[in-house]
């Protein structure tokens, strides 16, 4: 391998969120990857922050055209370049739409267990947030269409924010599958945010489908958020793009975000962006190999050493979704006394909306060792 993730940089003390925990703590919740980013994106802002005047900076046909070709040429989607909103980050462009595109007092739906910071986006605005429960079989993830559409056709129901691939159960959807759902929201008057921001981290060989390149139905009713954050581990950046082919729609989406004050980039934004997408595809698919390596691991030893837990078949994120009933414990108390007694610290799944009650969130983004102490300590801890 060209790339050694086997390094990775020491944070402790260094204003890290993830972090910033005691000395004895392993921190596996938040989804942020403890790799150096591709060098050719240190290059980009090294170079940029040699040229010493860091002042307002603006977008430009080569960021436009970054994000052109990665869609095009890793998923056969043509992005038209007017269709492109610059955004400080995917959860300002939710927020930014949730106020814009719906009224306080109607319903934003959500497919759940869901990524939680979608909850405050709707909440904090004033909206309500509207749960579908995914179904699950004890093995698999897949929607309850008739409840999916009996909320839909509320007419206080006036959005759908759509995760995909699917935040925390890692599940990607099917292009059928979102054709249905974009024929529901059509149908409905209920317009589509679709969050891509986990889009690129799948597992190797396996690719999304963007929910704007399904048909012109889906096309016509949807605002895209897609980033090279997540992927490339540059999330302190504040860099990502909508994607809103309707005109109308799109007018209204520029327009809240530069309200908002979330639609100008910072010095480093736009030449990490547009090193991301036209210089580092091969650190990407390496990172790919080492974090499925990574699931491998974790999956194979919870089966043979740890079989109270069950782990979710994944197909996308480097999130590893673990049922924990078995255990006697639900979501909540398994994270928190697993911290306590072990300083392994993962996210509760109640955070993630109904069906998560029972489950916990694992970050794998970190070295092999990392993952090998951790598995040690889930086993000490579940054993114990």
């Amino acid at each position: 391998m060209k790339y050694n993730f086997d390094i990775v940089p020491d944070r402790r003390k260094t204003n890290s969120i993830k972090w910033d925990v005691a000395e004895n703590e392993i921190p596996l919740w938040v989804a942020d990857m403890d790799f150096d980013t591709a060098p050719e994106i240190k290059s980009a802002i090294l170079e940029r922050a040699d040229l010493g005047a860091l002042g307002y900076a603006d977008i430009n046909d080569e960021w436009r055209n970054a994000y052109i070709g990665w869609w095009k040429k890793r998923y056969d989607f043509e992005i038209k370049k007017e269709w492109l909103i610059f955004s400080t980050g995917v959860v300002p462009a939710v927020s930014s739409s949730v106020r814009k595109l719906t009224t306080p007092g109607e319903n934003v739906l959500l497919l759940t267990p869901t990524y939680n910071i979608f909850f405050n986006s709707i909440v904090n605005n004033g909206r309500n947030p509207v749960q579908c429960q995914l179904k699950y079989d004890g093995e698999n993830y897949e929607i309850d269409f008739k409840d999916l559409e009996d909320k839909l056709s509320d007419r206080q129901t006036s959005m759908m924010i759509l995760c995909n691939p699917q935040n925390p159960v890692g599940k990607i959807w099917s292009k059928e599958t979102l054709a249905k759902i974009g024929e529901l929201c059509a149908r409905y008057n209920v317009v589509v945010f679709s969050d891509e921001i986990h889009c690129d981290i799948t597992e190797p060989e396996k690719h999304y489908v963007p929910f704007a390149s399904v048909n012109e139905t889906c096309r016509n009713n949807c605002v895209m958020a897609v980033a090279p954050t997540k992927t490339f581990n540059i999330a302190g950046l504040s860099t990502s793009a909508v994607v809103v082919p309707n005109e109308n729609l799109r007018h209204k989406v520029w327009r809240q975000l530069n309200t908002d004050e979330c639609g100008e980039p910072n010095a480093f934004a736009v030449q990490s962006a547009v090193a991301a997408y036209t210089k580092s595809e091969p650190w990407l698919e390496e990172l790919r190999d080492y974090v499925w390596e990574n699931r491998r691991l974790a999956e194979d030893f919870i089966k043979k050493e740890v079989p109270e837990l069950k782990v979710i078949k994944s197909d996308a994120t480097y999130l590893m979704w673990v049922d924990v009933s078995a255990s006697g414990m639900n979501g909540s108390d398994f994270s928190e006394k697993l911290r306590a007694k072990t300083g392994l610290f993962i996210n509760d799944g109640t955070h993630y909306g109904k069906g998560g009650e029972n489950f916990v969130r694992i970050n794998l983004a970190t070295s092999r060792a990392i993952v090998q102490d951790a598995l040690a300590r889930l086993k000490s801890f579940v054993k114990g």
